[in-house]
């Protein structure tokens, strides 16, 4: 579904993780400058680090990838300057990115994520 060779956008900054197809693209424009129809990826992270968001046009309209961690957090790229917006990766960069197999330890592997359960 994704194109090789698609240039992909990651916001420095985290979003809050209730915006939809119509906020995101606003960001897109905002933050990156672009269309969010001009068929590149847009990646947003939410605060914790643990929800990711892709916005991406397929040609036929705006898709929305997301995605929540159960262990771990996502991670920006390590050469993001301080005063950027956004940030442009590649493929692979993207893949690692979605992987989110940073800061995993093993205290967090004991431990679900989330409230406890009541009964």
């Amino acid at each position: 579904m994704i194109p090789a060779g698609v240039q992909v956008f990651v916001a420095v900054e985290p979003v809050d993780m209730r915006y939809g197809f119509e906020r995101l693209s606003g960001l897109v424009r905002e933050v990156v400058g672009l269309d969010a129809r001009c068929r590149a990826l847009f990646v947003f992270m939410g605060k914790r680090r643990e929800t990711i968001k892709v916005l991406f046009f397929d040609g036929t309209g705006i898709c929305l990838f997301y995605k929540r961690l159960d262990r771990g957090t996502f991670k920006l790229p390590d050469d993001v300057p301080t005063d950027a917006k956004s940030v442009e990766i590649d493929e692979l960069q993207l893949e690692v990115l979605l992987d989110g197999m940073q800061s995993v330890t093993e205290d967090s592997l004991k431990k679900p994520r989330g409230r406890p359960r009541t009964h």
